[in-house]
């Protein structure tokens, strides 16, 4: 399923990678969407130290009935992106994992990935985020995406800018 990355020098490590999920917070959800087209939403994320990505979202709409109709997803992370105008380029990095999206079941489950995501959005304020998630328990879904493939690609200048720093060797 997964190709191979073409530029090879510019693929992230996977410590690398786990660094770019856990200081981010925004991600591109792509999902197959109404007849069959792709359909990508901008969300927050939480990125588990079980390797999978949580998000939350209303109980109906385009993404809930996505979800239920294909399983097969992809998140893309954009960890850097600024263009430099007098070299005709931009300097990025990005991870991009595609894998498969699910509703969670359990209450007990829906309750610990809220407060992961909460205490991400808003650390040390958990007396507000208790009251939050109590007022909109029942207004919400947590969706879990569990990646099969997962690779981070960053600009050739910022690979000879850290001197391979970010890859595995």
């Amino acid at each position: 399923m997964a190709r191979e990355m073409r530029r090879k020098r510019q693929s992230l490590s996977a410590k690398a990678i786990t660094e770019v999920l856990e200081r981010n917070n925004a991600a591109i959800l792509s999902l197959i969407g109404d007849d069959g087209y792709p359909y990508g939403v901008p969300l927050t994320y939480v990125y588990g130290n079980d390797g999978n990505f949580y998000f939350h979202s209303a109980k109906i709409g385009h993404k809930i009935d996505a979800i239920r109709n294909n399983s097969k997803a992809c998140v893309t992370v954009i960890d850097e992106n600024n263009v430099v105008p007098e070299e005709y380029t931009t300097y990025f990095r990005s991870v991009i994992a595609t894998g498969e999206v699910s509703i969670l079941d359990s209450d007990e489950e829906k309750l610990d990935k809220i407060k992961l995501l909460s205490q991400k959005i808003r650390p040390g304020a958990e007396k507000e985020m208790n009251e939050a998630i109590d007022r909109e328990w029942k207004g919400f879904v947590i969706i879990r995406f569990k990646p099969v493939d997962i690779k981070g690609k960053e600009a050739i200048e910022l690979v000879k800018k850290e001197g391979q720093i970010s890859r595995d060797i």
